[in-house]
């Protein structure tokens, strides 16, 4: 089963502070839920692996991330990523990703992605997946601006403005819950059924 996916997400933070997270793989990684790097292979490849906890359950994915481009330029990043879990299922995504300048001295982080899922994952339908999907870049969005706002924040200050304090922690994303959305959407659908009754 395959889903597209065409998302904009705003930045709170300029062009030069986002494309230092979304070129840096391993603080790229930690902005999706669940996800790291677990070994560099070489400047472009590295392998990795994704968590996603459903209930007392947890579905691990081992894979591989190739990056196809990186381009300081035009703040492209186009990126391959494959996975499998210990049950047979599978997972891969192309994404390309661009960081484009907006208002107020931040930017927007355009996206495109092409997932494909085989095995369980797929049983839950397109709708579901893109639900899913939704959600999750949703949070890697959040969790992409604060490091990129950590980062302008920690830099030198501009024209004898003060800085930003960075954070104490570092930002790092939540393991997404799969049941805990599935209860959402299923009282979503539920409100939605009487609000049409009513």
């Amino acid at each position: 089963m395959e889903v597209v996916l065409d998302k904009q997400y705003p930045v709170a933070a300029g062009l030069d502070a986002g494309w230092a997270v979304l070129s840096n793989m391993h603080e790229l990684a930690t902005c999706m839920p669940g996800a790291q790097i677990t070994e560099d292979i070489d400047a472009t490849h590295y392998k990795g692996s994704v968590r996603v906890k459903v209930g007392p359950a947890v579905a691990a994915f081992a894979g591989t991330i190739d990056v196809l481009t990186l381009d300081p330029a035009t703040r492209t990043l186009k990126m391959m990523g494959k996975g499998a879990d210990k049950s047979g299922s599978s997972a891969s995504m192309e994404l390309t990703a661009t960081l484009v300048a907006a208002e107020n001295g931040h930017s927007t982080l355009q996206g495109h992605a092409e997932v494909i899922v085989n095995g369980k994952f797929a049983q839950f339908g397109g709708r579901m997946m893109t639900s899913v999907s939704d959600m999750i870049l949703a949070q890697f969005a959040e969790v992409f601006s604060q490091k990129a706002q950590a980062l302008q924040g920690a830099a030198a200050p501009v024209g004898g403005a003060e800085p930003v304090p960075a954070p104490s922690a570092p930002v790092v994303a939540k393991e997404f819950n799969a049941l805990a959305f599935m209860w959402a959407m299923i009282r979503k659908f539920f409100a939605d059924l009487f609000r049409r009754k009513s």
